[in-house]
């Protein structure tokens, strides 16, 4: 290598002595070069330094700021408290300022109780940048005595925080009363219970287990869909048939409630919280999909037709009356069995939504099982024979009843009373079966038991009867069984529904009345079955505005039903009050054979004046007026607007449109599928699409070839083409004066004669619109007086509050001053006793000091012996000195 550049450089040095050109050349090159490295070398950095962090939080804020990133001073301050947060945010991160004045609010309220920690973890001096990889900011980090990180992925407000932070600080829920536990079980969420006896020693074994599984629980499911409870008192677990100390019980609403396996899996933290996740019962699921793009909804949709309740949820509320009544409707639509249990859980939540407080509701057992559906009466209905069969020559009009205690029948399948699905079941096997009919000749008293197809334990009854032609079947209808079928009514106990003849049938069950149809085990008689969801309204009201709802709407209360398998959307009236009523009610008209539901059209923004557009904007409120107009030929395009190949064609449709924009019997128009829906006729499967609809023969709508290119000669034939051939001859070239004036007066007559027809339909339309009017106007009088009647309620309720509580007030005065009185009267009592032994003690002293006087008087006669007379004369004076002493004394005596 060394003889190789030797060799180089004197081949290079001989070059350059040869051509001394070269030299200056490259003796300048290297120079500029070293000018170059030296420049460059001493040349200073381009990127600034980041300025060093400020505080994140204020500094009269409770929340201890890290905002160095300072991560190794988190385990100093954590020693403080048991329970702490932290939070790793971003200063720049919006998510992060939004959530800092939620965190503010809620360190204010838990500030005695919780350690609030904020750290900075995008500062790239900190420790908190170095050791933790975070990919969003910000992130929340709970831990519970020493237990953690419990990160919480919820909504960042402030109440949803705070709720989750509670249920930290306290995962079990003691209970230690009846009450309790049914306000427990009652919850729609599944429970899971601990039976421990606290007075062997303060800790019983097990328990720290079950502490630990309730927060593996919230540490696996940031919504806490599975709430733990104790139960302390061996009364209260005896009403959950739990006896021995240890168990862990969880609850289940509809199928069979289970014990922890014990001697199958160890009884740890983990164990205990998978058993639980793995069993647990969920017929009622809260949405709360993330601010970025998610496919929770649509996962969700994806598993059959959903039952969607916006209401504004407040986490920190003690009580949520629309949530109790949605929770009842959900446990009666799926109450398939007639469960005890849930009828127990129904029963308390009656009474505790009729009570004032909770405290304060009886708890009462509920009924027996199956005592009250046994003795049920079967459901009829009066219908008529068709003309057409022989029968209704003898009988014309039958009362068809399902009777259930006809034949065999499991006491265990338990059907609601006048169920209108087995109705329409035995009605359907009435008419398709031929056999029913000749069961009808071959039967004198006219009356069978026919077997369901529908149902192998169903049975019916058809008693018929004859009636004359004139007798309408209006009549017929608003008799009673007891006049038509008095034989079947003191066999059956038949009552009439006044059902009408088939034909009829389609028309008269879309005007079916609520009370033939059942909330209770719905779930399982249709194949409608629904699956609810809850969201918050304050949280995700723009999915219930894409949905339908009003964006101005003052309550933000929304219900609809979402069926993506149909292609059907169903939206509760927004005019009536969301509430259980309100939401069975739009269940049993979805679960019916014959829905009387409309399908609710999603429409977009209205478009501006369409003269200055060469391209009408059709929305779904505009179809009707431009695309059906029947005097104009209507070219539609079918697009969305994330639709790419849509927008390579709108230079090609706008030309045709210009073509064509000065011949008014052509309208160029289009619509965005993704904010307009249409009826099902009038939809298409795939985009872009474009339909052709003549004039006067909508309904002969053609598609645009697939296969033909989307050019502009290809689509102005198209037009052409199918657009309707209107050759006018004159056909008055051949005829002379008279006959041109007897058809013009033909044609005068015709006009004429339209022109009233037009008048009469313009008349009826008026009429019809007054009588719409006077109808709106008295359905809004109703609701106003609805209104009315219901404020006049609330306030004869308050008053009759306020009278019960002064009616309290004086019982408890009437009884105090009772008692006064009561006590007044037995002072007295023992005043008057002592005063009668003071009398006769008085009395007793007078006759004891009479007979002392007595024997002293005695003694001194005794003593003095003087002699008769003399003691005679001194008695005489003796008593006239008293006399006059008495009279001395007494001056009325001496007066007298």
């Amino acid at each position: 290598m060394l003889r190789r550049r030797c060799v180089w450089l004197s081949q290079a040095g001989w070059q350059m002595a040869r051509r001394p050109e070269c030299v200056c050349g490259a003796i300048a090159v290297i120079c500029t070069l070293l000018t170059l490295r030296l420049a460059l070398s001493r040349a200073k950095d381009v990127v600034r330094m980041a300025p060093p962090p400020v505080r994140f939080f204020s500094p009269n804020s409770p929340v201890v700021d890290l905002y160095m990133g300072q991560l190794d001073q988190v385990e100093r301050y954590c020693h403080i408290s048991e329970v702490y947060v932290i939070l790793f945010y971003a200063p720049w991160c919006g998510e992060s300022i939004s959530v800092r004045g939620e965190i503010d609010q809620v360190a204010m309220k838990l500030r005695d109780q919780v350690l609030f920690i904020a750290v900075n973890c995008w500062w790239h001096q900190g420790k908190c940048r170095k050791q933790m990889n975070l990919f969003y900011y910000p992130v929340i980090h709970l831990y519970q005595r020493r237990f953690g990180p419990i990160e919480y992925k919820g909504p960042l407000t402030a109440a949803y925080i705070h709720n989750f932070i509670r249920r930290v600080m306290s995962p079990l829920q003691y209970i230690a009363t009846h009450s309790t536990l049914l306000g427990f079980l009652s919850h729609y969420e599944p429970g899971v219970l601990g039976y421990f006896e606290f007075n062997a020693s303060p800790q019983p074994p097990g328990y720290l287990t079950l502490y630990v599984s309730a927060l593996h629980a919230l540490k696996g499911d940031h919504q806490g869909t599975i709430r733990f409870g104790v139960i302390t008192s061996k009364q209260v677990a005896e009403k959950i048939s739990v006896t021995n100390p240890g168990t862990i019980y969880m609850h289940r609403h509809f199928n069979s409630s289970i014990v922890f396996p014990h001697h199958v899996l160890n009884f740890t933290a983990v164990n205990v919280y998978s058993w639980a996740f793995e069993n647990r019962e969920t017929f009622i699921r809260w949405l709360r999909p993330h601010g970025s793009k998610s496919l929770l909804l649509n996962n969700e949709l994806k598993k059959g037709p959903a039952l969607l309740l916006f209401f504004p949820f407040s986490p920190l509320a003690k009580k949520q009356p629309l949530m109790e009544e949605v929770t009842e409707v959900a446990l009666k639509y799926h109450n398939c069995n007639n469960s005890e249990a849930v009828q127990r859980v129904l029963q308390y939540m009656e009474e505790t939504g009729q009570a004032d407080q909770e405290d304060q509701s009886p708890v009462s057992s509920p009924p027996v099982a199956g005592t009250s559906s046994q003795t049920r009466k079967p459901c009829c209905s009066t219908i008529m024979l068709p003309q057409w069969h022989p029968v209704s020559r003898t009988r014309n009009v039958c009362e068809l009843c399902i009777n259930q205690t006809v034949g065999f029948r499991p006491s265990v399948v338990q059907v609601p009373q006048c169920n209108f699905v087995a109705m329409e079941a035995a009605l359907d096997s009435f008419y398709l079966r031929e056999e029913t009919f000749l069961h009808l000749q071959s039967n004198p008293v006219g009356c069978s038991n026919i077997l369901s197809y529908y149902n192998p334990f169903n049975y019916y009854t058809v008693c018929c009867r004859t009636f004359s032609s004139s007798f309408q079947s209006e009549q017929i209808n608003a008799l009673n069984s007891s006049e038509l079928f008095s034989n079947a009514e003191h066999r059956s106990g038949i009552i009439s529904q006044g059902f009408p003849h088939i034909e009829d049938r389609v028309s008269t069950l879309l005007d079916l009345h609520h009370s033939q149809s059942r909330i209770t085990g719905l779930n399982c008689n249709t194949n409608k079955t629904l699956n609810f969801y809850l969201m918050d309204s304050n949280l995700h009201w723009r999915f219930a505005t894409r949905l339908g709802a009003h964006e101005s709407a003052q309550v933000q209360e929304f219900a609809t039903i979402i069926d993506l398998w149909d292609e059907v959307h169903y939206v509760l009236d927004q005019k009536q009050v969301l509430d259980k009523s309100s939401i069975e009610s739009i269940i049993k008209d979805y679960s019916r054979i014959y829905s009387p539901l409309n399908r609710h059209l999603i429409a977009g923004a209205k478009s501006q004046a369409q003269e200055k557009y060469l391209i009408a904007e059709v929305t779904t409120q505009t179809f009707d007026s431009i695309v059906l107009d029947a005097e104009k030929n209507v070219l539609l395009l079918y697009y969305t607007q994330w639709c790419g190949f849509c927008t390579a064609l709108n230079h090609v449709f706008i030309q045709v449109a210009r073509l064509f924009h000065a011949n008014d019997g052509i309208v160029i128009a289009r619509i965005n599928v993704a904010k307009n829906d249409l009826p099902w006729e009038y939809m298409v499967d795939r985009f872009p699409t474009v339909l052709f609809f003549p004039s006067n023969r909508k309904d002969l709508s053609v598609k645009y070839p697939e296969d033909l290119p989307f050019t502009v000669p290809n689509l102005v034939r198209f037009i052409l083409l199918h657009s309707p051939q209107s050759v006018h001859q004159d056909s008055f070239q051949s005829c002379n004066p008279d006959c041109i004036q007897r058809a013009a007066a033909l044609q005068k007559d015709r006009i004429s004669q339209l022109e009233t027809e037009l008048r009469r339909l313009r008349a009826e339309m008026k009429a019809l619109h007054q009588a719409e009017k006077q109808l709106a106007l008295q359905l809004s009088a109703t609701r106003r007086e609805e209104h009315r009647l219901k404020l006049q309620n609330q306030a004869l309720e308050a008053k009759n509050d306020k009278l019960r509580y002064h009616n309290e007030r004086l019982q408890n005065l009437y009884s105090q001053r009772n008692a006064e009185l009561a006590e007044t009267a037995e002072k007295l009592g023992e005043i008057t006793a002592v005063s009668e032994k003071l009398l006769k003690e008085n009395i007793l002293l007078k006759t004891f000091m009479a007979s002392i006087e007595e024997e002293l008087e005695g003694k001194t006669y005794t003593s003095s012996t003087p002699d008769p007379v003399e003691e005679e004369s001194k008695l005489t004076s003796h008593s006239e000195s008293n006399a006059e002493a008495e009279s001395f004394s007494n001056p009325e005596t001496h007066i007298l």
